[in-house]
């Protein structure tokens, strides 16, 4: 199982989710990252994801994604899954499989009437209607808001239960519940590593650290992990 995170995307020009002010993109996560934000002001969150969508749908997969998918290509001794907290489409321009985007998709809105997801790749706005209810003004873009629930965490409980490696690239640590991931693999009696510019604050849920660009470390960690296979 590899958990991946805004450091991978920010190798693809993307840029990191919270920088050191606390602002993405110049606003405040409050003003846009938040449930009650979306119920309090819709048009400025749409308006903030209608502009950011371009730059991230446009996005080209870096040497870490594609190594991604050499692996899965390549690896006989099992099934590689890739969990991300990244909302762009990267691991999927690379051709990874079995991608889990536990933090919702970019490319996606989701109807808060009747639960409905629909590609958008478009703009959505508060006067957008629903193709399957039909009400207007009730699409959100299909991206967990702190105050809501993670995506396809049942899934993820199952991989993390049975993986027998973990790998964790690109991630702070910062983040609850990802931050738990590496533990809870160990547990069930994983080997765990992580990828990342510096070690991360969760270092004992790590057997080893990998410091340095995930562009030019995973793709070298994949080709000794293939000829030990």
């Amino acid at each position: 199982m590899i958990l991946s995170g805004a450091g991978i995307s920010a190798e693809s020009g993307i840029p990191t989710f919270r920088d050191s002010d606390g602002l993405w993109n110049n606003h405040r996560i409050e003003d846009v990252a938040t449930i009650e934000a979306y119920y309090r002001n819709p048009e400025m969150v749409h308006d903030f994801y209608n502009e950011l969508k371009p730059d991230l749908l446009k996005a080209e997969p870096n040497p870490a994604h594609l190594a991604i998918t050499r692996l899965q290509n390549e690896y006989k001794n099992g099934t590689v899954s890739v969990v991300t907290q990244n909302v762009d489409l990267l691991h999927e321009k690379a051709g990874n499989r079995n991608v889990y985007h536990i933090h919702g998709r970019i490319d996606e809105a989701v109807c808060m009437n009747c639960g409905q997801v629909m590609t958008a790749k478009g703009e959505v706005t508060t006067e957008t209607v629903c193709p399957q209810c039909g009400v207007p003004a009730m699409m959100k873009p299909n991206i967990v808001f702190f105050g809501e629930n993670l995506l396809r965490m049942n899934e993820v409980d199952a991989l993390l239960d049975k993986c027998r490696l973990f790998i964790a690239v690109g991630t702070s640590g910062a983040v609850y519940p990802a931050n738990t991931f590496a533990r809870t693999a160990k547990y069930h009696g994983a080997d765990t590593i992580e990828f990342n510019l510096h070690t991360t604050v969760n270092n004992r849920d790590f057997d080893r650290h990998v410091i340095g660009k995930a562009g030019e470390t995973l793709p070298i960690y994949v080709d000794e992990l293939l000829k030990e296979s």
